[in-house]
């Protein structure tokens, strides 16, 4: 990415935590912008979000998301307007990161109390 790019997807980054966390209801799971991916052209920017809660209020959440976009899109142009010719289509995907660095660390917290399962092959369990 380009340092234009980078800025950008900084400043979205930014300001759509900062709509996700005042327009969601607080009562759901808690929903981060860990980044943003924005096209050369700046024409997308893909929003990757992590979700914490179940699963069935992640899956209710990135419904949510989606459903919402063009609304989100409209209050994050009255927010950023001065900065672009034109805002960004949004695209919202969820990113895992957070769940498979607890499984991790659950592992390896495994690993220390010397708990790990063995298959059958006598190697250890895969992620």
């Amino acid at each position: 990415m380009s340092i234009r790019t980078d800025r950008v997807a900084s400043l979205l980054q930014q300001e759509l935590g900062a709509i996700l966390q005042k327009e969601l209801s607080r009562s759901g799971p808690i929903i981060t912008v860990v980044d943003v991916r924005i096209t050369n052209d700046l024409s997308i920017a893909r929003a990757y979000v992590s979700i914490i809660g179940t699963v069935i209020e992640q899956a209710a959440a990135m419904a949510a998301l989606r459903d919402k976009t063009k609304s989100i899109r409209k209050i994050l142009s009255s927010k950023i307007r001065h900065h672009f010719r034109r805002i960004p289509e949004l695209e919202f995907h969820e990113d895992h990161l957070y769940e498979r660095a607890n499984r991790i660390e659950q592992l390896l917290n495994e690993v220390r109390k010397g708990s790990v399962g063995n298959d059958e092959q006598g190697g250890l369990l895969h992620l």
